[in-house]
């Protein structure tokens, strides 16, 4: 059985519905294999930092990252309460499924 991520498209019109996601710096906390990831690239963001502690969906993330999204979207491995990133270095962070 093929699994089907949000057939319905709820999840992109609450994206959609939550912000203004064009031109923005995106701090994504917990991205798994990348999946939210680039359905938020999708709405224009101009850079996603999306950071995530197991290293085999980090592989998997950066293995699936189309080109078209290679420049604006940047995998790191890490931990929430670890960031080192400077003060205001982003408009907006997200996380899902992270708790």
């Amino acid at each position: 059985m093929t699994l089907v991520m949000d057939p319905a498209g709820n999840e992109i019109r609450a994206l959609t519905k939550a912000a203004t996601w064009k031109g923005k710096r995106v701090l994504e906390i917990g991205c798994g294999d990348g999946r939210l990831t680039l359905r938020i690239a999708a709405l224009g963001p101009g850079s996603i930092e999306a950071v995530e502690p197991q290293a085999s969906r980090l592989r998997k993330a950066r293995r699936d990252l189309p080109a078209k999204y290679a420049s604006r979207i940047h995998y790191h491995a890490g931990h929430a309460g670890h960031l080192r990133y400077p003060a205001e270095a982003f408009d907006m962070a997200i996380f899902s499924w992270a708790l």
